[in-house]
């Protein structure tokens, strides 16, 4: 088992070295036009500051601004399987995609902390530590020991709502997500990996615990 682990960590490290593409020739972002766009479509689930109200719904303030870009471009080509977000992504264009990057990136996340205290000990464990005996690698290797990620491939996981955070390594785990045909989610496939070696108890302790980490 302890293979898998060195394996699954490698196929981690090797997707920061992968070239990240949210569309090409997009020029200065125009945050004018950004915000207008928040305000019009973005603002009702993610909040108008980028810290979205329900749980249901991942805040992206002070998220990396070429995730979010890609995340868009993916939404928007079915690289990533979302009815609604694929239409809200349908009719923007390159520049958006990239001006809405850099507008939520620059917004001030609101700290969050662990819910279940019950839960805080086993999260610490799994997220610095990982799980050797299942290949499980820790997730602070990519999404660094204060939960902020590794620019640009891997996403801001601090503040991030536990129960979000829960429900994207279930539909890692299921294929939901990471899968695409194309191959074209590089890291999500890395993510499936993982997400396939996790129990259920071990998704909701490091979710819970990745919250309220700064």
């Amino acid at each position: 088992m302890k293979k898998g682990w060195v394996l699954v960590a490698a196929w981690a490290a090797a997707g920061a070295l992968a070239p990240v593409r949210a569309e090409e020739g997009a020029g200065k972002p125009d945050l004018a036009k950004a915000q207008q766009i928040v305000s019009t479509v973005c603002a009702a689930c993610h909040g108008a500051d980028g810290n979205s109200v329900s749980p249901a719904n991942p805040s992206l303030a002070g998220q990396h601004a070429e995730y979010i870009s890609l995340q868009l471009v993916h939404f928007k080509d079915g690289t990533r399987s979302n009815a609604i977000m694929a239409g809200m992504a349908a009719n923007l264009s390159p520049e958006d995609t990239k001006s809405l990057g850099v507008y939520f990136a620059q917004q001030k996340p609101k700290g969050l902390a662990a819910k279940d205290p019950s839960l805080v000990a086993a999260g610490q464990k799994l997220y610095r530590g990982g799980n050797a005996a299942t290949g499980v690698p820790a997730c602070s290797a990519c999404h660094t020991p204060t939960g902020v990620g590794i620019p640009v491939r891997y996403p801001r996981l601090s503040g991030q709502y536990a129960e979000y955070t829960f429900a994207q390594l279930q539909a890692f785990k299921t294929g939901q997500r990471g899968m695409d045909k194309q191959g074209k989610d590089a890291n999500g496939r890395v993510m499936a990996q993982i997400a396939g070696r996790m129990s259920e108890a071990e998704m909701r302790a490091v979710a819970d615990y990745a919250a309220g980490l700064h």
